[in-house]
């Protein structure tokens, strides 16, 4: 995937979307090591962004792995077209389905890697019995459905508690919400090795602004 020991993933939700390829082409360009892409449903969180269409549309425009979060439920019936849409991670919440078991099964049967988020009131001990399974373990940091939100500090802990369930397993652990050069150490002093940044990144749309952001968070995250 990559060789950075941290990874940044611009979230597009915060992009312009009226030239979103290019949007994508610039973060790629800037440095990114992901394309984090908010899939928003409208009744799972409060808000509607994309489907499948966007995804297979974005996929030509880079490389890099397109880090798909579906803040949908259900989420069964849409997996499948994720997966052929081009994702390379799709995360799926704790919550969105009535077998967690069963959905990251139909997940890694799809040839993707397999994440699961976790709401900030969504205790880490919600993935034990699932943790084999995992590829990713996506840390909320705010409550799913808007960009823009503040940091919530209790998800430092959360990532600590993922990362002592994790052991020696290989992985990732990802933290999304507010992320940004203040916190971005502590995160990864506290196990993070995935950073989602929306507005941190893509505030203010201007492309020369991208690659030194990118690089802002990724030296705050490595000086932990």
């Amino acid at each position: 995937m990559t060789s950075h020991p941290i990874k940044i993933a611009p979230s597009i939700l915060s992009a312009d979307f009226s030239r979103l390829g290019d949007e994508v082409r610039a973060i790629d360009k800037g440095g990114c090591d992901w394309v984090h892409v908010d899939v928003m449903d409208g009744h799972f969180v409060p808000n509607i962004s994309i489907g499948p269409l966007i995804v297979e549309a974005i996929r030509p425009v880079t490389d890099k792995v397109l880090d798909v979060h579906l803040m949908i439920a259900p989420v069964d019936p849409y997996i499948e077209a994720f997966a052929k849409a081009g994702s390379d991670i799709i995360t799926i919440h704790a919550e969105a389905g009535p077998h967690l078991d069963r959905s990251l099964q139909a997940i890694k049967g799809l040839g993707k890697k397999a994440g699961v988020a976790l709401n900030p009131a969504t205790p880490v001990s919600a993935i034990q019995h699932v943790i084999d399974r995992l590829d990713l373990i996506l840390i909320m940091s705010v409550n799913p459905g808007f960009g823009g939100q503040a940091f919530i500090p209790e998800a430092i802990a959360k990532v600590e508690q993922a990362k002592a369930l994790i052991g020696g397993r290989a992985i990732e652990i990802e933290v999304d919400g507010g992320v940004d050069p203040s916190n971005a150490g502590a995160l990864a002093k506290a196990g993070a090795s995935a950073l989602v940044a929306g507005s941190a990144v893509y505030k203010g749309n201007d492309a020369a602004t991208y690659a030194p952001r990118i690089k802002a968070i990724r030296d705050a995250a490595m000086a932990r």
